[in-house]
C-alpha cells in the first residue's frame, strides 16, 4: 500500500483531517503535561520523612495563664515535661517519648539561613528547616544515620538555640553546603554568627513546608535543645497496632498530670502527613479525572469524524471491493490513515506540549517536560486512534462489492 495516493486521497476531505489533527495535537500537548505534573505529585506524595512514620503519635500541649503558673511568658515548663515524659514512658504501648518543636509535613515552623563561613550566611545562605528537641528526640523518631553519632549529654542547652553548638543534618543539606558526603566534624554557621558542629548525618529529614518539585525540600537541621516554653509537641513511639489507643491514653494522662493544659491537637503522623497533602491528593485524582476524560472524548471524536468519513466514502470502498480488495484490504488501509493522521498530530502535539510546559513553568513549580512523556504519550494516542477507529473500519470493510453499482 503507498503512501502517496493516500495522502492524495486525505487532501480530498481537508476539513475532516484538520479536526482530527488538532484533536490529536491538543490532545498529545495536554496529556503528556497532566502526566508530568502527576509524575511529580506522586513523587512528593511518597517522598521519604526520614521519621518512622507507621510508629509515631503526636500531641500538640500548650499551657494557659492562670495564677498558680504565673504568665506564659516568665515560666521554664522543662522540668514539668520532664515529669510528663517519665510519666509517657512508663504508659502502656509507648515505647519512647520526647518532646520537639516541630516535625516534617507540619505545614510552619522555623526556617534558617545557614552556611559554611558567615559571609555566605550574610550573602548567599541556604534556608533549612530547623527542629529543636531534647533527650531521646532522635531515637523516638526513627531517624536513621549514614554517618556520625547522636547527640550526647553535653550537647543539649536549655531554652533557645542561641547556645547550641552541635547539630546533626541531613544528607540532602550536607552535599548542599559542602559537596561531599564527609561532613562529621565541619563547622556551619547561621544569622546568630555561633559555629555548630556537625556530629551527625541522617539518610533523610523532611522539612517542615516541602514544595512540589523544591530542591531544598530536604534541607534539614536538628538542635539539641531541651524546650521549656509554654507549647511543645509530644512524640511517642509504640506499635503501628496500638496508636489509636496509645493516643488516647496519653492525652488522658497528661490532662490528668495537668488541668491547665489544653492540647491544640492530637494525631498519628500518618494523618497529619495526609492532611498536608490532601489538596496534592486531591489534585491528582483531579487531572487523573480530567486527562481520562480528555483521551475518552478525542477517541469518541475520532470514531465519529472516522464513521461520518466512511459514510462519505462508501460508493469508493464499494468499488475497491468490486476490483478485488479484501475485508482485510480496507480495514488495513483506515487504519493505516488514521496512524498517519495520529502521527502528524503527535508531532505538532510535542511543540505544542513544550510551549504549555514551559508556561506552566511561570506559575507551577514544574520541571522541564521530559522526553520520555512525549514518548508515552505518542503510544497511547496511537493505541487510542487504532481502538476508535477500529469499530467504523469494520463497518467499512462489511462495504459490498454491489455498492460500486449504485447510482448517486
Amino acid at each position: 500500500m503507498r503512501l502517496p495516493p493516500m495522502i492524495a486521497s486525505l487532501t480530498r476531505h481537508k476539513l475532516t483531517v484538520l479536526l482530527m489533527l488538532l484533536a490529536t495535537a491538543f490532545t498529545s500537548a495536554i496529556i503528556t503535561n497532566i502526566a508530568s505534573m502527576v509524575a511529580h505529585r506522586l513523587a512528593l506524595l511518597n517522598a521519604p520523612s526520614g521519621i518512622d512514620e507507621s510508629s509515631i503519635v503526636l500531641i500538640d500541649s500548650a499551657w494557659i495563664k492562670t495564677a498558680q503558673f504565673g504568665s506564659k511568658s516568665d515560666r521554664d515548663f522543662w522540668p514539668e515535661y520532664q515529669a510528663d515524659l517519665h510519666a509517657l514512658r512508663g504508659a502502656a504501648g509507648v515505647k519512647s517519648a520526647a518532646v520537639v518543636n516541630g516535625m516534617p509535613f507540619w505545614g510552619g515552623g522555623s526556617s534558617v539561613g545557614v552556611g559554611t563561613t558567615v559571609d555566605d550566611v550574610a550573602n548567599a545562605p541556604v534556608y533549612a528547616s530547623a527542629f529543636m528537641g531534647g533527650p531521646a528526640a532522635i531515637g523516638t523518631l526513627g531517624l536513621k544515620f549514614v554517618q556520625g553519632r547522636n547527640f550526647s549529654r553535653t550537647d543539649y542547652v536549655r531554652g533557645g538555640h542561641e547556645k547550641v553548638a552541635a547539630t546533626i543534618i541531613s544528607r540532602a543539606l550536607a552535599q548542599r553546603l559542602f559537596h561531599t558526603s564527609h561532613v562529621v566534624g565541619r563547622l556551619i554557621y547561621t544569622h546568630a554568627q555561633k559555629p555548630m558542629r556537625v556530629v551527625g548525618v541522617v539518610a533523610h529529614l523532611m522539612g517542615t513546608s516541602p514544595g512540589l518539585g523544591a530542591a531544598d525540600n530536604e534541607y534539614a537541621m536538628l538542635w539539641p535543645v531541651e524546650l521549656g516554653g509554654n507549647s511543645v509537641t509530644f512524640a511517642l513511639r509504640t506499635a503501628p497496632a496500638e496508636r489509636a489507643q496509645v493516643l488516647k491514653q496519653a492525652v488522658a494522662l497528661l490532662g490528668m498530670r495537668n488541668p491547665h493544659r489544653i492540647f491544640d491537637d492530637a494525631r498519628t503522623f500518618t494523618q497529619m502527613r495526609a492532611k498536608y497533602f490532601r489538596r496534592y491528593s486531591s489534585m491528582v485524582s483531579l487531572l487523573l479525572a480530567t486527562g481520562f476524560g480528555l483521551l475518552l472524548v478525542t477517541a469518541a471524536g475520532m470514531a465519529g469524524l472516522t464513521s461520518f468519513w466512511v459514510q462519505q466514502r462508501t460508493r469508493s470502498i464499494g468499488i475497491r471491493r468490486a476490483l478485488g480488495a479484501t475485508r482485510v484490504d480496507i480495514l488495513r488501509y483506515t487504519h493505516l490513515e488514521n496512524l498517519l493522521i495520529v502521527t502528524v498530530g503527535i508531532l505538532l502535539g510535542c511543540v505544542l506540549a513544550y510551549g504549555l510546559n514551559l508556561q506552566l513553568m511561570k506559575y507551577y513549580a514544574l520541571q522541564t517536560l521530559p522526553p520520555s512523556y512525549l514518548v508515552i504519550g505518542a503510544i497511547a494516542l496511537w493505541l487510542m486512534g487504532q481502538l476508535a477507529v477500529l469499530a467504523p473500519s469494520l463497518r467499512a470493510g462489511a462495504v459490498p462489492p454491489a455498492v460500486a453499482t449504485r447510482s448517486g
